[in-house]
């Protein structure tokens, strides 16, 4: 069983610089809350099978997670995946899908992410059910953060 969520928000910018931002790692701590550092585990262009370690300050404490692109469909979709197993969380499987559509003129660009927590068994899977909402208010905080990056 899954757990999902989902954040929208509009943005007045295109379609390609809303996708390309959400890919751009060098300046992803102008928007992502609590960044620390991103570390690639590869080079080049990002594309299916990039990968990163992400490290961000929470509640005081640094945790590090390990990120890999899954699907990149150019300017309307990307698809993430956090491996729990091999970071700090030590446990589950989320799935970051992040659908990019024109908005209702053609200055604006609406971003939908759905979030979809798995993997999780016993007493995790009871809490990741209870912190399902922290991580939705976070990614609302993250694509808040992106827009006001976007359109200064």
């Amino acid at each position: 069983m899954s757990i999902q969520f989902e954040v929208e928000r509009t943005v007045q910018v295109s379609q390609h610089d809303a996708y390309n931002a959400l890919l751009d790692l060098e300046n992803a701590k102008e928007w992502m809350q609590g960044l620390v550092r991103i570390q690639r585990l590869d080079e080049g262009a990002m594309k299916a099978g990039s990968q990163w370690k992400e490290t961000r300050k929470m509640y005081g404490t640094e945790a590090t997670e390990h990120f890999e692109v899954v699907q990149l469909e150019e300017p309307n979709k990307i698809v993430l995946r956090c491996d729990g197993t091999k970071g700090t969380t030590g446990k589950g499987e989320y799935i970051f899908t992040y659908i990019i559509t024109p908005g209702d003129d053609t200055t604006q660009t609406k971003v939908t992410l759905n979030g979809e927590i798995n993997k999780l068994t016993g007493f995790s899977r009871f809490l990741g059910k209870m912190i399902a909402g922290t991580f939705k208010k976070a990614c609302a905080k993250d694509l808040d953060k992106l827009i006001n990056y976007l359109e200064k």
